[in-house]
């Protein structure tokens, strides 16, 4: 007969799992069911406090106040439910507060009462390195300011804040003056040193509730809570200028820059984030051109069309975000063998319910209110692409002629958004021909005279649009690297039979061929004019005689059909 013996005595379960709480690598604690320590491992001890006696305290003394309430709220749900219940906290130690992951599970002591048994790890080696990952997502690299993720995140929360207290905000947007200079003469990292204490002074002028945040080369954005009245916004303008006006000492070099400023103020100058930092960004730059080292603030009446044009410019940011802008192509063809040389893209804007709007209703529109830039940046990137498809049914090379308005060749980040789009697509320099007119030349020589080398150091060609309606002066043609120049449609619609337009196209035809400079016929509508500008030297034509502006399927269809027509003689 087997003996039998009684079991151990019960208090000898507790002092096992106490042995097995030492053993364990974590924190260790049991807790009684309202979250007060009946015993904590040394590991537990060490962590917190060593040498601290920590039994008979609630566990939450030890937790920041901040996350108490995710104690209770996992001790109760590990009670409800009878199942593990985990969340990370920070518990405060002598050096610093830890972060550990904590969970609580509901167990039957020896006496048959509910106790809890608490385990932490410490992950605050895993939570540094989550939040450097979080902030480097949205925190400048150059700076350290939030970037443009952040400041969007931010002006959607003041927005939110706004509509449920009624109070405004502002939204400011400055760049600095002058930085260009001192950065294509000394150099990026002179560029770089300086951008990160002008960062640090405008940071100094805020207040603790203000954001500020770079959001691209030399521009900054800040948004102002509480900030409505022009004077307020005045207050902190002066304060920004005035530390932007003090000398830069950086690496050597005692350098002097200054600072421009648009504001816009919510709900009033724009009741979305899209319409308030391009509101913003439409001052800044009348502020610019209005003797710079000032802030303006967004006015509806002096910086708009007329009253009724307002309607259309709001239904112009809708478009935006709804893709309603899109690309029409326009054939460029050789004059004397009648081939598809190129396209120059065309944007168009079909609204819904209204139809296709004229170019000369929203361009300038566009080029008012700031949105420019985004269109033509994403006109310049999408061409750029398209034109690699169309190559691919040509079965040749082909190039895409893009406008560049006045806004966007001032901005700082075209040259980067040029060549994303050259990249994205694949397409080379020579194939991308950029047009701007002679006013853009004109109004700031210098930085005109530096970006188009740049451009044209990676291959991209240059050309004059509306050639002889501008300032006209020969002189730009020598100083800038012009490729191209295009003979404005004014003097070719009277062709052959105005004596005035003919001398005019062979005045400008022949300076062309003097100079190495190719051309193109705009307005091209009939067969006389074509035939008398490809006898008269004339290279390229663009025009309803050749073609009309077209979507990219009814291209692709062209392209088909002239490369059927130029297989055919062979295949026979």
């Amino acid at each position: 007969m087997f003996s039998t013996r009684r079991d151990r005595p019960e208090a000898t379960v507790t002092a096992q799992l106490d042995s097995l709480m030492e053993a364990a690598g974590d924190a260790v604690f049991r807790l009684d069911m309202q979250g007060t320590i009946l015993y904590a491992s040394k590991r537990a001890i060490d962590l917190i406090c060593p040498g601290a006696e920590l039994v008979a305290k609630p566990l939450s003394t030890f937790i920041l106040a901040a996350d108490r309430p995710a104690i209770d709220a996992i001790i109760a749900q590990a009670t409800d439910s009878s199942q593990p219940s985990k969340t990370n906290v920070r518990i405060q130690t002598p050096g610093a507060a830890l972060w550990i992951e904590l969970q609580v599970t509901v167990y039957k002591s020896e006496h048959g009462q509910s106790e809890l048994l608490a385990v932490g790890r410490d992950i605050s080696g895993q939570q540094a390195t989550e939040e450097r990952l979080r902030h480097m997502a949205t925190h400048d690299a150059l700076t350290a300011l939030p970037n443009r993720s952040l400041l969007s995140d931010r002006i959607r929360m003041a927005i939110a804040q706004s509509r449920r207290t009624g109070r405004g905000f502002a939204v400011v947007a400055l760049d600095l003056d002058g930085f260009k200079k001192v950065n294509d003469a000394l150099g990026h990292p002179v560029g770089d040193a300086l951008l990160r204490v002008a960062a640090m002074r405008l940071s100094e002028t805020l207040r603790d509730v203000d954001t500020l945040a770079r959001v691209g080369g030399d521009e900054f954005v800040a948004v102002l809570p509480g900030a409505v009245s022009e004077a307020e916004i005045q207050i902190i303008a002066r304060r920004m200028i005035s530390t932007m006006q003090l000398p830069f000492d950086i690496q050597g070099h005692t350098l002097y820059v200054g600072t421009s400023i648009g504001a816009a103020v919510f709900p009033e100058h724009g009741d979305s984030e899209v319409k308030l930092l391009a509101h913003a960004d439409t001052a800044m730059y009348r502020a610019k051109e209005t003797g710079k080292a000032r802030c303006v603030v967004y006015d509806h009446e002096k910086f708009t069309q007329p009253e009724h044009d307002v309607s259309m410019e709001a239904a112009m940011f809708q478009a935006v975000r709804d893709g309603e802008f899109l690309l029409h192509y326009q054939p460029i063809v050789d004059a004397r063998s009648r081939q598809i040389m190129g396209f120059e893209a065309l944007m168009r804007w079909s609204r819904p319910g209204e139809g296709m709007v004229s170019p000369a209703q929203f361009i300038p529109m566009a080029e008012s209110n700031g949105l420019i830039n985004l269109l033509g940046a994403w006109a310049l990137k999408a061409a750029c692409v398209q034109i690699r498809r169309f190559e691919e049914v040509a079965g040749r090379p082909l190039y895409v002629s893009v406008n560049v308005s006045p806004r966007q060749f001032r901005n700082d980040q075209f040259l980067d958004i040029m060549d994303e789009a050259m990249k994205l697509s694949g397409l080379k320099g020579e194939q991308l021909l950029l047009e701007i007119t002679e006013g853009i030349l004109m109004s700031d020589p210098e930085h005109a005279e530096a970006l188009l080398t740049a451009m044209t150091s990676r291959n991209v060609r240059i050309a004059i649009d509306d050639f002889g309606t501008g300032y006209s002066s020969l002189a730009y043609l020598k100083r800038f690297p012009i490729a191209t120049l295009k003979i404005d449609r004014a003097f070719i619609k009277d062709l052959p039979g105005s004596v005035k337009d003919v001398a005019i196209c062979n005045v400008v035809l022949s300076l062309a061929s003097h100079l190495n400079l190719s051309t193109v016929a705009e307005g091209v509508e009939n067969k006389e004019q074509l035939d008398f500008l490809a006898a008269h030297g004339c290279g390229l034509i663009q025009g309803y005689h050749t073609g009309r502006p077209l979507l990219p399927e009814d291209i692709v269809t062209l392209l088909k059909a002239e490369r059927s027509m130029t297989a055919s003689p062979a295949a026979a």
